[in-house]
């Protein structure tokens, strides 16, 4: 409503002064108000062009985002490629030692039951029953049946019964 009687006004008083304006008046009012409406129009462009300028330069930044986290992303993929390598080099070397000390383990038990296979059944018998009943099933168990039960006979009767209790539950002792 007040835009309608904004527009309305000037037409009113625009006709109400015909009567006494003349034709270099007119002309020049309308000059004026195109030079009002030039102007309003430059300003608009010059707006429009620096809205133009920031989103180009908007643009440009958003660009320049995008490419350093791509660089930033590779960089990560390949520090994580890396890791994994490493990973699985420790796990081969993990898997690597792991045989070495079972290897070792083996040698050094089979050293032990070769050392009670050699001895008499009396010392032996001596040296585990002087053992926990853990350590004396250990050995026991590596040896042959014939000799482990040797072992025994000569063995207190209690140690030989708890060795002989760890036997019958079997690894781990």
């Amino acid at each position: 409503m007040k835009k309608l009687l904004c527009l309305a006004v000037p037409f009113v008083l625009f006709a109400a002064q015909k009567q006494t304006l003349s034709v270099d008046e007119c002309n020049k009012i309308f000059e004026q108000r195109k030079a009002e409406i030039a102007y309003q129009i430059e300003k608009l462009e010059e707006k429009e062009q620096s809205l133009s300028a920031f989103q180009n330069a908007n643009k440009n930044v958003q660009t320049q985002k995008e490419q350093k986290l791509s660089q930033k992303l590779a960089e990560i993929n390949k520090l994580l490629a890396e890791v994994a390598k490493k990973e699985q080099n420790t796990k081969a070397m993990l898997d690597e030692n792991k045989k070495v000390l079972d290897a070792i383990q083996k040698a050094k038990d089979d050293k032990i039951t070769q050392s009670y296979v050699k001895m008499k059944p009396g010392p032996a018998a001596g040296i585990l029953s002087e053992m926990n009943a853990s350590s004396a099933a250990q050995v026991l168990i590596s040896l042959e049946p014939k000799k482990a039960s040797e072992i025994l006979s000569k063995m207190e009767p209690k140690k030989a019964s708890e060795a002989m209790e760890r036997l019958r539950k079997g690894p781990p002792f």
